[in-house]
């Protein structure tokens, strides 16, 4: 049918994510990957460059965020 590992996906989602099998049957195999780390283009890490560009964009001006 499909080139999808279920076993293997199933056992990341429920067992390595935590995650409850309602909430598992609703991600779409863009979303898992994204949570498992290995989407197209994601870091697995946040590097210096990475920070200084956040920082860059979203400046801390002194406010603190409402909680």
């Amino acid at each position: 049918m499909s080139g999808f590992d279920w076993p293997a996906l199933m056992q990341a989602g429920l067992r390595g994510l935590g995650l409850r099998p309602d909430d598992f049957w609703r991600l779409t195999p863009a979303e898992l990957r994204l949570l498992l780390g290995n989407a197209p283009g994601a870091e697995t890490r946040l590097g210096r460059a990475r920070l200084d560009e956040l920082l860059a964009t979203y400046p801390d001006d002194g406010v603190s965020p409402r909680t």
